[in-house]
């Protein structure tokens, strides 16, 4: 009731104001104007007692008895007052006197605004719907003969409103769509509209109308957000993520909920300010009122009693009066004080609420990209198997160059994907630096290796320089380092044609502790970056519009650079113009590695390539335990196209049953899977086999299985899809150690 309120206020004012503006239609005595317009001004600025006792004295003057327009004016800014108050009976009594004068003045637009303002005071009260149904509708009708579009427009916003707030569905849709009708002819005035396609939203919801009440509250929030109406864009996203919610489109829902709640802020702060305003005038008009009362009947009682004892009564009931006044004044300021306190702790409950419903929508999206990543990852697996499988097959001669585009293809949806779900769990401040000892020039030459493609589309050389006293064994997370050069090589090269693209490496600094500063400059020749687009290219989901280049992507790239950076306490610098290239550089410190030995999880697949021969796979027999047919065949073909031999399990359960039977060389044990998922299995197997070696395959991020995986008794992990040099170098290593146990 309180939100209905506060809505129809302002267009009571907005109203009021209009009859206001009409001084040179109405024939008023210089003083009664001057006094009006002083109520005004006191009303404007909030000086609620003073424009009370101004126009008390105006229409108490015998000078305006017999001038009804100016006592209509000065009632209904009475009854105005009187609704800022939520003094709602005072201002329908005020009102009431307003519609009398209108009625004697035989005025067709005074008539039209009493019949509005009235409505919007029956309009509060449910059991009132019809009354105020009623003088609407007079309002409307006056309104359009005079043809005053915008009073008419605004009597059927507060028509709709009025029926929405009591759930009388039906009757809210004539109104609302002669009100979209009408608004459609008037495209500046932005408010009302804004209204109205809420309105309309809220509508289509109840309807069970998706499509419609999206449009609607969409074309809602975006004119509210042009013209800065931050109580319109409030109700608007709050109705918006309220469809989504009940749509279970969970992300957009918290995206419009977290905007709804910075709105909500803002507007917490205003009326916050507001109702203390409103709430120390209310006092200073009740005390006021009740002075009044009191200084009457005083005078009443003294006048009759002043001849037989008017030194004792008067003492007595001045003392009386005192008294009461003070208990009056008392029991009103703590009634004020705990009404205001109420009000502020039940504003921190809801704040409190949407709080932990926004936290709530922000696991929710992280746990869906989460899985969605998963559920991509899967099939891309086979498709870039496929395709690697084909490019390696020396029989195939015809459509290479097209097998060569589905690889690129799928390996740049891998990219997006992986992006993407970065992009989450760094909003969810999920992600942290590991500190793992790499070797940069395998590291460098792996990330180049990887663009030889996108290179040769778009005809780029790509220069790498790595000054000789920058020391090649470091320790750091080697996997967010690469994520950043790869993010800003790959826009070099997507942003260039027939150029060139220089990555150069220095030695900045060295600390005396063995900790190195190391700058890392990426430059291309390419169209450039202007100075006008420079401040935004770190943003989400940002792109440059050029006209002589037609490359679109997501505009995740640079933000992720962006917060990478971040977690190393560092940023990146941008030099550039429009036509001369670009250059993008930072600086991260690393430190020296107490061991040479790398772990095996960071020793890269050519390294180990280099020191092992995939003939040590020969006679070997694999186990590929996947619920994927697709995935299975892809493994065997792999495999079989080595020379190994290869047997499938399609489930966990299968698996533990073959391994009890026959003893393998290696088991590839895929994480997700029906009847018994690949820990349960390992657990299992490892009860009666602690030797054959057990290598997980999985789409999740390894970041958040690792541990579960090692402490099931699995000795290595692939992450699907995988680099098959990678795969083999795993197989060899792993088999390997295999020899070296049971030797």
């Amino acid at each position: 009731m309180r939100l209905l309120i506060l809505f129809i206020i302002p267009i009571i004012l907005l109203s009021s104001h209009l009859v206001y503006g009409q001084d040179n239609a109405l024939v008023l005595d210089e003083g009664s104007v001057y006094t009006i317009d002083v109520a005004q001004e006191q009303h404007k600025r909030k000086e609620y007692t003073s424009a009370i006792k101004t126009l008390d004295t105006l229409l108490n003057s015998p000078l305006v008895e017999e001038d009804v327009k100016v006592q209509f004016q000065g009632y209904t800014l009475l009854g105005d007052i009187y609704l800022t108050l939520k003094d709602t009976p005072s201002a329908h009594e005020a009102f009431e006197r307003a519609l009398t004068m209108a009625q004697k003045s035989k005025n067709d637009t005074l008539l039209a605004i009493s019949h509005s303002n009235l409505g919007k005071t029956y309009s509060i009260y449910p059991e009132f719907e019809e009354r105020a149904t009623a003088l609407f509708k007079k309002s409307i009708d006056a309104y359009t003969k005079l043809n005053l579009r915008d009073m008419a427009l605004q009597s059927y916003i507060d028509l709709s409103r009025m029926h929405l707030a009591q759930d009388n569905i039906a009757k809210a849709y004539p109104a609302l769509m002669e009100a979209k009708m009408m608004s459609l002819r008037d495209t500046q005035n932005y408010k009302p509209r804004a209204q109205i396609l809420t309105l309309l939203g809220k509508y289509y919801i109840a309807k069970d109308k998706s499509t419609l009440a999206e449009e609607a509250l969409l074309e809602a929030i975006d004119i509210s957000f042009e013209q800065e109406l931050i109580a319109e864009e409030e109700e608007a996203q709050h109705q918006i993520a309220r469809l989504y919610e009940k749509d279970k489109k969970f992300e957009a829902a918290y995206y419009h909920s977290q905007r709804q709640l910075l709105l909500a802020n803002q507007l917490y702060k205003i009326q916050t300010q507001q109702e203390i305003r409103q709430a120390s005038a209310q006092f200073d008009y009740r005390a006021n009122k009740r002075e009044l009362e009191i200084t009457k009947k005083e005078k009443s009682l003294t006048d009759i009693l002043a001849a037989s004892s008017r030194k004792a009564n008067t003492v007595l009931i001045v003392a009386s009066s005192l008294l009461f006044l003070g208990l009056f004044i008392i029991f009103t300021m703590y009634k004020s004080r705990k009404n205001y306190s109420d009000r502020l702790r039940e504003k921190n409950i809801e704040l409190t609420k949407a709080k932990n419903e926004a936290e709530q929508l922000s696991k929710l999206k992280t746990q869906f990209f989460s899985t969605i990543s998963h559920e991509l990852r899967t099939p891309l697996y086979g498709v870039i198997g496929i395709a690697t499988i084909l490019l390696e097959d020396k029989k195939i001669k015809t459509h290479r160059d097209d097998l060569k585009s589905l690889k690129f293809s799928a390996d740049y949806l891998l990219a997006l994907i992986n992006d993407v779900l970065l992009m989450s769990k760094m909003e969810a401040k999920d992600i942290k630096l590991e500190h793992a000892p790499f070797k940069l020039t395998t590291l460098l030459h792996s990330i180049t290796r990887s663009f030889e493609f996108s290179l040769e589309q778009n005809n780029n050389k790509l220069h790498l320089h790595i000054d000789p006293e920058v020391p090649n064994e470091l320790q750091g997370d080697s996997v967010r380092l690469s994520q950043i050069l790869m993010n800003l090589i790959g826009n070099a090269i997507k942003f260039n044609e027939n150029g060139n693209i220089w990555v150069n490496i220095h030695q900045q600094a060295r600390t005396n502790d063995g900790s190195h500063s190391i700058l890392f400059v990426v430059k291309d020749d390419g169209i450039g970056i202007p100075k006008s687009s420079q401040a935004t290219i770190f943003e989400e989901f940002t792109q440059i519009e050029n006209k002589n280049y037609n490359y679109q992507g997501t505009g995740l790239g640079l933000p992720i650079v962006k917060k990478l950076l971040a977690l190393y306490n560092s940023e990146v610098v941008l030099e550039s113009d429009e036509g001369q290239g670009a250059t993008f550089s930072f600086v991260i410190k690393f430190e020296k590695p107490k061991s040479t030995a790398l772990p095996r999880q960071v020793i890269t697949s050519n390294k180990l390539l280099e020191t092992e021969s995939v003939h040590t796979l020969q006679d070997a027999h694999i186990l590929v335990v996947d619920d994927n047919r697709i995935n299975q065949k892809i493994t065997q073909k792999l495999l079989e196209s080595k020379g190994l031999l290869c047997s499938l399990a399609s489930d966990g359960e299968e698996a533990v049953e073959m391994a009890k039977k026959q003893e393998y060389s290696l088991i590839l044990m895929d994480i997700h899977m029906p009847k018994k998922d690949g820990i349960q299995a390992t657990k299992e197997i490892r009860t009666f086999d602690k030797s054959t070696p057990i290598v997980a395959l999985t789409a999740v991020e390894i970041q958040e299985i690792r541990h579960k995986i090692y402490k099931a008794g699995m000795d290595d992990i692939l992450v699907k899809p995988y680099d098959v040099s990678l795969f083999l170098s795993v197989l060899v290593r792993n088999i390997k150690n295999k020899h070296i146990v049971t030797a």
